[in-house]
């Protein structure tokens, strides 16, 4: 388990499934849509992310199932917030959107599950997502998919210990948490229990 002490930075983990997943496989086509559009190949994009080309090729291909850490990457290189990101998959958002047909999203590698309760729409600036964090599990984002992105993060149940900036805020049942990003930001469940957080986020 990692813990709050400073880590080199390294290339997020993929989760390897036995076969596509179908919302896997429209992203890894809307990932080489947007690399496409820009007239990248491979390895400028390796180049501009971070990421290995294999480990890019093989998100592309839906080979492998893109972590959050490895998506925040992809959306910081194409300025795009990752629930516009996962919205472009999906059918085109309603104005109403009832329980049952909000996108949920999982990182099995880092214990997150991710629900997009408000995605993004067209003339609207803010999205909201619930998040949930298994018992001690980590997830490191190096940096904003849109710097000064803000943020609200509002713990619905359990704890959750929450760096910005350097700065290290526990959160507990109710608590809300502020702040526009411009660096890395940890997101950890010091447990027992699992927590479960809303999240607002206003693009500049």
């Amino acid at each position: 388990m990692r813990r709050e002490s400073d880590v080199p930075p390294r290339e997020p983990s993929t989760t390897v499934q036995t076969g596509p997943d179908p919302v896997d496989t429209r992203l890894g086509a809307r990932l080489a849509e947007l690399r496409a559009e820009q007239g990248w190949s491979l390895g400028d994009l390796a180049d501009r992310s971070g990421v290995s080309r294999s480990t890019l090729s093989r998100a592309e291909r839906a080979e492998i199932s893109p972590t959050a850490a490895l998506l925040n990457r992809l959306c910081a290189v194409y300025g795009h917030t990752m629930s516009q990101l996962l919205s472009e998959v999906e059918s085109a958002p309603a104005q109403v959107v009832r329980a049952p047909e909000q996108t949920v999203w999982r990182d099995d590698a880092s214990g997150f599950v991710r629900r997009s309760v408000s995605p993004p729409l067209p003339g609207l600036r803010a999205e909201v997502v619930e998040g949930r964090l298994e018992p001690y599990a980590d997830i490191a984002y190096d940096r904003p998919p849109v710097p000064g992105l803000e943020q609200h993060i509002w713990v619905l149940d359990g704890r959750l210990a929450l760096t910005v900036q350097g700065v290290r805020h526990t959160l507990t049942t109710g608590d809300c948490l502020r702040f526009r990003v411009w660096g890395p930001t940890h997101f950890h469940c010091p447990g027992p229990e699992a927590v479960r957080y809303a999240l607002v986020a206003v693009r500049p």
